[in-house]
């Protein structure tokens, strides 16, 4: 894990909140000039600490995506098999996230669908056609509370 100082920390702070914000502005806010900051943020996309730069969309004027959570089971817990499911499940655009887990489930997916009958395909037809899943439970969600992208680096 690469050693991340109290100013890398807040240059990422603010860069997760806006991604566009500049390296002018990053520079005027921490009182440093623009050549250090270009330089640490060059680091950190070439150590791999950014991975990409992404724009966070308003799922209601998209298209009002609805947000299920799938607990999966798979029928063997080899490593094999769990390392085929993940890579089937990384080609499935509807799964947004997938969390290899422990306890009652193996899986966790975070799926984006249009409505009901669109879960009951993806559920029935994608999801249900991998090979050794077991068992899929869904929970809907009712309401967004929280949504965030940003790791809380600035954490004690």
């Amino acid at each position: 894990m690469a050693k991340l100082d109290a100013t890398d920390k807040r240059i990422l702070e603010m860069l997760q909140a806006d991604s566009k914000i500049n390296v002018k502005e990053i520079a005027a806010q921490l009182n440093l000039t623009k050549t250090p900051v270009y330089e640490r943020i060059k680091r950190y996309e070439r150590e791999g600490i950014i991975e990409k730069y992404v724009a966070v969309l308003d799922k209601e004027k998209t298209g009002n995506f609805m947000v299920v959570f799938c607990s999966v089971s798979l029928e063997s817990q080899k490593i094999k098999e769990i390392e085929s499911f993940g890579a089937a499940v990384e080609k499935i655009p509807e799964v947004l996230e997938c969390y290899l887990m422990g306890g009652a489930s193996d899986f966790l997916l975070k799926v984006a669908v249009r409505d009901l009958q669109a879960y009951h395909q993806f559920s029935s037809g994608k999801l249900a056609q991998l090979p050794n899943v077991a068992q899929i439970k869904s929970t809907f969600v009712l309401n967004e509370v929280k949504r965030s992208t940003v790791f809380p680096l600035l954490l004690p």
